[in-house]
């Protein structure tokens, strides 16, 4: 089981590219002076904190799409709600066209597809990460792509596992969670007795009880021989 954004889906790489053609498009014109480090550092405050909410269940998807583009133009002194829902919308559009994956991600699951059965488990929202995979070509190397928002839970509750367990026809103590968020994908692959794989490209290993540490995909094949 493969997580997919900054598993698989360079999420940094996409987000920044995404984000500078919508503050060419959308904010250049009424912002004095090239700010766009600035807009950057302050969407992904905002947008890291609102996650943290929607994962927590105290915020909805709406609230999290439209509220962190309309904190960050307030940032700006920009009120205008009619705007961050434009950029929101775009965001949406935008973001799943990009194609930038993880160094030796394709060469690792054409490796992996002919030995095991490989499944997505996302809290990613289903209106991207269906495109995203279509758009890179991964979904070809995928059995079954559980989205947190059709299960009713995300990760890290236990039951978005058991329930893409039970999708994927597959054993806990016979199957292997891939993701790069030990509090999401580690914490919970472990409440069922998943094996885990913690992927950093930095190294920052921190957590406890990890099955497997990688800082590169390519490593699978050593792991999943």
């Amino acid at each position: 089981f493969f997580d997919l954004d900054k598993t698989l889906w360079d999420f940094k790489t996409n987000s920044f590219e995404t984000l500078k053609e919508i503050y060419s498009k959308h904010l250049q014109p009424i912002i004095n002076g090239n700010n766009f480090e600035t807009f950057l550092k302050v969407y992904d405050f905002n947008n890291n904190n609102l996650w943290e909410g929607y994962r927590k269940g105290t915020i909805t998807k709406e609230t999290l799409r439209i509220e962190r583009f309309l904190l960050t133009l307030n940032e700006f002194d920009i009120q205008n709600e009619t705007l961050a829902n434009n950029i929101a919308d775009d965001y949406e559009k935008l973001s799943p066209l990009k194609t930038s994956l993880f160094p030796f991600a394709k060469e690792t699951l054409e490796y992996l597809f002919t030995k095991y059965k490989l499944h997505i488990i996302t809290n990613g929202f289903k209106e991207v990460q269906y495109p995203k995979l279509k758009h890179t070509g991964l979904i070809k190397y995928f059995t079954e792509i559980i989205i947190s928002e059709d299960t009713g839970y995300m990760k890290p509750d236990k039951n978005i596992f058991l329930y893409s367990l039970g999708k994927a026809k597959a054993i806990a103590t016979e199957s292997l969670m891939i993701g790069d968020d030990y509090d999401v994908d580690i914490v919970g692959a472990q409440a069922v007795g998943m094996d885990q794989v913690l992927f950093s490209p930095e190294k920052l290993f921190n957590g406890d009880n990890i099955t497997y540490k990688i800082s590169s995909l390519i490593e699978l094949k050593e792991i999943l021989k």
